[in-house]
């Protein structure tokens, strides 16, 4: 069977993921024990908390191994590996790596790791750990593939009103008091770590929220909300996360004639 590999489960490597799969595309996506996606309900990670995730019409389900992937590929379902140093590519031949971390810093991904590596966003530079990569920061070039160089820096800074992102102060685990999709206001408690509160700092709508219970160290992202104040955005794929996936398609269909 001729599978693509994508590491990373978060808004933007399932927003790949679904396009992919609605090309007839087969995958496996591999996370970390504890996933860090914010957007969860538009995160195929959220399968290794809740077991399944079904997001714009396609499923996805933990797998415990790579034989329960297969039979789940067979039915259409898109299997989560818990595999958080690829040990799965000792398993498999896979035609393809996407490496969809969205690291912000230097892969550790290797160009040899499949015949076609393709990196997303800052940490890849092409012919040294992939053979091309797709810009992920919004302007002029998102969703553009690169066949030489790297994708632009990350710049430290989220986009959009910096306001909306909801960071830890301090370590801990979060307990949440509002659910994604709810509207909120300016001063609202929306969660809390070690007794220290989580203020909505805008109104608008709760679009993200990290998995409770989880380990929180200082000054992670934790949340995000959506002034737009439309909870339907919660639920389906963003636009970036499309654009992305346009590109990772892009690729694909023309990796025959790399450089």
């Amino acid at each position: 069977m001729n599978l693509i590999l994508i590491r990373g489960g978060g808004d933007l490597a399932s927003g790949v993921a679904l396009r992919l799969q609605r090309c007839g595309y087969k995958m496996v996506i591999t996370e970390l024990p504890n996933p860090l996606a914010v957007r969860r309900t538009v995160s195929f990670s959220e399968a290794l908390y809740e077991e399944e995730i079904i997001i714009e019409g396609v499923c996805a389900r933990q797998a415990k191994s790579l034989p329960v992937a297969m039979e789940f590929i067979q039915d259409g379902i898109l299997p989560v590996l818990v595999d958080p140093h690829c040990a799965i590519l000792d398993q498999w031949d896979f035609s393809a790596l996407i490496d969809a971390r969205l690291l912000k810093h230097r892969s550790d991904t290797r160009l040899a790791a499949a015949p076609f590596v393709l990196g997303l966003g800052p940490g890849f530079t092409c012919g040294e750990n992939c053979h091309a990569v797709v810009e992920t920061q919004r302007g002029h070039d998102l969703g553009r593939v690169f066949w030489t160089g790297s994708a632009n820096p990350d710049t430290g800074q989220p986009e959009g009103d910096p306001r909306r992102v909801l960071r830890a102060p301090c370590d801990g685990h979060l307990i949440d008091h509002v659910r994604i999709g709810e509207h909120v206001e300016t001063g609202q408690i929306i969660a809390e770590i070690s007794g220290q509160a989580i203020l909505a700092p805008i109104s608008g709508v709760l679009r993200g929220l990290i998995y409770p219970g989880i380990p929180i160290k200082t000054g992670m992202k934790v949340g995000d909300i959506d002034p737009r104040d439309n909870p339907g955005y919660c639920q389906t794929v963003s636009d970036k996360a499309l654009a992305i996936g346009g590109g990772v398609l892009e690729a694909l269909l023309s990796r025959p004639i790399l450089p």
